[in-house]
C-alpha cells in the first residue's frame, strides 16, 4: 500500500483538520471532534446535518455552507460516527427551527445518528431525518438492510438544503428531502478497487479484462463481475437497470456522472456524452448535468450514475444559491 499519508491511525483526524484550515471562510472544526459546521452558524433555519464514513470526499464535508449542509460528521473510513460525535454536531448547529438529519442508508449510520437524535431530543433539540437509499443494485448488502444510499445523497443536500435556506419549517424541508430521496434512483461500476488505510489490502480483486457491476461507495464489491466493455455499452448497463426501477418518459431530470476517485474526468466526459444521447433518443430531457467527483470511494476507479426525477419545485431548489467548498452555485 502506498498512500500519502503519516500515521494511519491519523487519517481522519488530519484529514478534517485539513479541510477546515484549506476554507476557513466556510468551515470550522469542532475541537477534539472529526466535525466541520459552519463557519457562522446561521440561526432562524432548520439546520441540516449529514456525514457517515470518510474516504467519500468531497462528501460530505465539502457541502457544508450556505445553501447545503449546516455540519457534516466523519467517522473512520468506511465506518459509521459515534453517536457523540453525531451528537455533538446537532448540538453545535441547532436552532429553534430544528434540525434534519440526513442519513445513507447503511446499518451503522441509522443506528448512531438514531441514538444521536434521542440524546438531542432529551434536551429539548426537534430532529427529523431522511434515509437514503437511491442504489438500484442491490436490495441488501454487507452494509445494510434494503438498498444502500449513494451519490443521489448529493442531490438531498443541495435541495433540501435551499429549502432550508428559504426558511422552510422543519416539516417542509424533510418532506423536500423525501420527495428526492424517492425520485432519485443511482448505479455503479468500478475496474479497479480502492484499499482502505485501516486494512492496507484492496477490497477485492479484478482481473485486466473485468469489471465489477452494482458497486457501492464503501469499497465492496457489486453484484458480479463481467468482462470489460466500453464506456457506452457500460453506461447502457448501468442506464438499464436506473430506467427499468422507475419510469422517467416524458421527465425533466438532472443527471450525475460521479467519479469513484481515479476515474479521469476525460473518461466521465466520454461516458455523459454517451449518456446524453441516450437519454435524448428515449425524450428525457435533462434540465441539469453533473459531471465530477462528488461522492467518491478514496482511489477506486469507477464511477456512478444518478438520475433524478425533476418538477417545478425541485428546479427551482436545484437552481438555488448554494456557496460550499464543493458545490457553487
Amino acid at each position: 500500500m502506498k498512500k500519502f499519508i503519516n500515521q494511519v491511525e491519523k487519517v481522519e483526524e488530519q484529514m478534517v483538520s485539513g479541510l477546515a484550515k484549506a476554507y476557513p471562510s466556510y468551515l470550522r472544526k469542532l475541537d477534539g471532534m472529526n466535525v466541520v459546521v459552519r463557519a457562522h452558524k446561521k440561526e432562524g433555519k432548520v439546520a441540516l446535518i449529514s456525514g457517515g464514513g470518510s474516504g467519500h470526499e468531497p462528501a460530505h464535508g465539502g457541502y457544508v455552507g450556505e445553501g447545503m449542509l449546516d455540519a457534516a460528521v466523519a467517522g473512520a473510513v468506511f465506518t459509521s460516527p459515534t453517536p457523540d460525535q453525531i451528537y455533538e454536531g446537532i448540538k453545535a448547529v441547532a436552532t429553534e427551527e430544528g434540525v434534519l438529519m440526513i442519513v445513507k442508508n447503511y446499518t451503522g449510520d441509522v443506528m448512531n445518528f438514531e441514538m444521536a437524535a434521542e440524546l438531542a431530543d432529551m434536551e429539548g433539540i426537534k430532529v427529523k431525518q431522511v434515509v437514503v437509499n437511491d442504489d438500484v443494485a442491490v436490495k441488501d448488502s454487507l452494509y445494510t438492510v434494503g438498498r444502500r444510499g449513494v451519490a443521489g445523497t448529493v442531490f438531498v443536500h443541495k435541495i433540501a438544503g435551499a429549502k432550508a435556506e428559504a426558511g422552510g419549517s422543519l416539516e417542509e424541508v424533510q418532506a423536500v428531502a423525501q420527495k428526492v430521496i424517492d425520485n432519485v434512483r443511482t448505479m455503479g461500476v468500478a475496474i479497479a478497487p480502492c484499499t482502505v488505510p485501516a486494512a492496507g489490502t484492496p477490497g477485492f480483486e479484478l482481473s485486466e479484462n473485468e469489471m465489477e457491476v452494482g458497486i457501492g461507495i464503501h469499497g465492496e464489491p457489486g453484484t458480479h463481475k463481467e468482462p470489460l466493455k466500453t464506456a457506452d455499452e457500460i453506461a447502457d448497463t448501468l442506464l438499464d437497470q436506473i430506467l427499468n426501477d422507475m419510469d422517467y418518459s416524458g421527465q425533466e431530470v438532472a443527471v450525475m456522472v460521479n467519479g469513484m476517485g481515479a476515474t479521469p474526468l476525460m473518461e466521465l466526459y466520454i461516458i455523459y456524452d454517451h449518456v446524453a444521447d441516450v437519454l435524448a433518443d428515449k425524450g428525457i430531457k435533462v434540465y441539469a448535468p453533473f459531471v465530477g467527483e462528488y461522492m467518491t470511494s478514496i482511489e477506486m476507479q469507477g464511477f456512478s450514475i444518478s438520475l433524478l426525477r425533476l418538477d417545478d419545485e425541485l428546479k427551482e431548489l436545484l437552481d438555488a444559491p448554494a456557496d460550499t467548498p464543493a458545490w457553487r452555485c
